[in-house]
């Protein structure tokens, strides 16, 4: 039977084990340092639009669409 305290705790996003204040969202400092590794490594990404994977609208870049 769980207690009413485990039934708040938020599970750890990588073992599902309730989260530690220390380390929280997290179990552990192991489960922090794999979460920290998969964004490193572009395991987990954030989607971007379409026209900043092909290098449009970047900063600096003229794209004649201005009259001055």
């Amino acid at each position: 039977m769980t207690t009413t305290e485990d039934a708040k705790a938020p599970a750890c996003p990588i073992c599902g084990k309730p989260a530690v204040p220390e380390f929280k969202p997290f179990c552990s400092k192991r489960c922090a340092d794999v979460d920290l590794q998969r964004w490193l490594s572009g395991r987990y990404a954030i989607p971007g639009r379409e026209d900043d994977a092909l290098g449009q609208g970047s900063l600096g870049e003229d794209d004649g669409s201005r009259e001055d």
